[in-house]
């Protein structure tokens, strides 16, 4: 039975204190008596299940956060609101008075969802401290993946500070597949290798078990591995699409190049997604579109306004990083990224490059700065709608990009309040439900994360927007960012009076539905 629109008010406290609920019932008037009963009987159950929940709940909540302005971009809530968390969960949102265990003053901050990182490649616990000091809360290594996924989550489970997760990865599967030398990244024998049928049935059998492992979706970074045929890679797309993808990937090109560029790279994978149905996640549209970047969001708007589901992400910062031992400085790599050695930047001493440290170090392997994006396409890309914020970070004993510490402190502190060129509900969509959604179909409890709303996990971040900065730069890439105040992870404080706090470890593992033993078998 399809009910009337039924409008349920809040209207003003009576002598008891409490709230009414109203209904317009003009539309129900009009209706047969039974249909009434039903429609009384259906509104009589949801009173009672509202007057069940207030009755059960706590009279003193496990922490309050008072008087702070609550900014939640699904619903459009921006407002001064109290915030009562138990269990772990948002209990309430209300004007109303509260008590908490444990009470904060917001008042003056933003209650806003912690924030998910989408693209971080820093995974352990000195990294887990720069993205709680950054404001987020859950972070994910999707664009290269993991090979044993149940090893890799077990390994984290119970000792994160934040939430973690993990794609079935591409990168790793052909990495162990050719033996190759490459940690992170492939360095020799999966780089230019071209798979046979049989090994790209291996290949795709190691994804399909990380997949049936709960794995998020699949991580694919092409360009790392030139030799992976275009066959291969609609193999792969068309086993996320079995398990409800997503495929983030790392496209083929980059820059505005014909061929062999980022568009050519982007029709590559749009047409994958359009082939298999696939859910479509292409990883730093800057730093892949480079002067191009204009036309790769075109093409992505208009696959989106075509019905294909296709997204992006991108940081707020003019250079890459990545290993300067892998495929993407091979022979012409100062016309595609259109710079010289003095471009680059080897990240463990801050040095900049020139003809005979490139080779030294380029035998060497290691992560090395490419100062290749313009200005322009950085702030296209964090201005765009289409773009979710993703740090793609990595801190290695204090060493690494900014990006992997100051990321979202940047995008509130630069792009909200010093440029303006994003109001601050919109930076925050693209910080908390944006990435939010683009998981909950393969991970159904992200539907409770990157929201303030009753019932909704306790990811909280609470920030001075006057005062939330980025102090990480590329000289001093490990700089805690300020203005976080507070950061709730799963109901407990990890960050309390901009400072973090020892001996707590509440972060979960975000996974999909493992697969059972008779559907693995199948």
């Amino acid at each position: 039975m399809r009910l009337p629109a039924c409008r349920i008010a809040e209207l003003p406290d009576g002598e008891d204190g409490q709230g009414h609920l109203a209904c317009e019932t003009s539309a129900v008037r009009q209706l047969g008596e039974a249909t009434r009963r039903r429609f009384a009987l259906a509104l009589f159950l949801v009173l009672a299940l509202a007057v069940a929940f207030g009755q059960n709940a706590p009279a003193v909540y496990d922490v309050a956060l008072l008087n702070g302005r609550v900014m939640d971009p699904e619903s459009g809530l921006d407002a001064i609101r109290n915030v009562g968390v138990y269990g772990g969960k948002i209990a309430v949102i209300t004007p109303e008075a509260i008590r908490g265990r444990s009470t904060i003053d917001a008042r003056g901050l933003v209650v806003a969802p912690g924030f998910i990182d989408l693209h971080s490649h820093g995974q352990d616990e000195e990294n887990y401290r720069y993205k709680a000091m950054d404001g987020v809360t859950s972070a994910l290594e999707l664009e290269v993946g993991v090979g044993d996924v149940d090893g890799w989550y077990a390994a984290r489970e119970g000792k994160a500070l934040i939430n973690f997760g993990a794609s079935a990865g591409h990168i790793p599967a052909r990495i162990a597949l050719f033996h190759d030398s490459g940690t992170l990244v492939p360095r020799d024998r999966a780089v230019h290798s071209a798979a046979t049928p049989e090994q790209v049935a291996t290949l795709v059998r190691a994804i399909r078990h990380g997949l049936e492992r709960g794995a998020v979706g699949i991580g694919m970074g092409i360009q790392y591995v030139p030799g992976t045929s275009h066959w291969e890679v609609l193999q792969i797309f068309r086993v996320a699409h079995e398990f409800g993808g997503p495929v983030f990937v790392h496209i083929r090109g980059m820059g505005p190049g014909e061929p062999s560029g980022a568009v050519d790279a982007a029709e590559e994978v749009i047409a994958d997604a359009a082939i298999t149905g696939t859910p479509l996640h292409i990883v730093h549209i800057a730093s892949s579109g480079l002067s191009a970047t204009d036309q790769l969001l075109a093409m992505i708007g208009e696959a989106r306004q075509h019905g294909l589901d296709v997204t992006t992400e991108c940081y707020p910062y003019t250079a890459a990083m990545t290993d300067l031992g892998s495929a993407l400085f091979a022979a012409g790599w100062q016309n595609i990224f259109g710079i010289d050695y003095s471009g680059l930047q080897w990240a463990k001493t801050g040095e900049r490059l020139n003809a005979e440290t490139f080779a030294k170090y380029r035998r060497e392997g290691g992560m090395v700065i490419v100062h290749a994006i313009p200005e322009r396409a950085a702030n296209l890309a964090v201005a765009s709608p289409l773009t979710m914020i993703a740090s793609d970070g990595l801190i290695t004993a204090g060493t690494g990009h900014p990006r992997g510490a100051g990321t979202y402190a940047r995008v509130l502190g630069v792009y909200v309040r010093q440029h303006h060129v994003l109001s601050l509900m919109d930076a925050l969509r693209k910080m908390t439900l944006m990435p939010a959604q683009r998981l909950e179909a393969r991970v159904p409890a992200m539907k409770n994360k990157g929201r303030v709303r009753a019932g909704a996990d306790a990811d909280l971040t609470v920030f001075d927007p006057e005062r939330v900065i980025d102090r990480a730069t590329f000289e001093k890439p490990a700089q805690y960012s300020a203005g976080i105040q507070y950061v709730l992870v799963n109901g407990t404080l990890v960050v309390r009076d901009g400072a973090l706090v020892t001996g707590v470890a509440p972060g979960r593992g975000i996974r999909a539905p493992i697969a059972s033993a008779s559907a693995a078998q199948d």
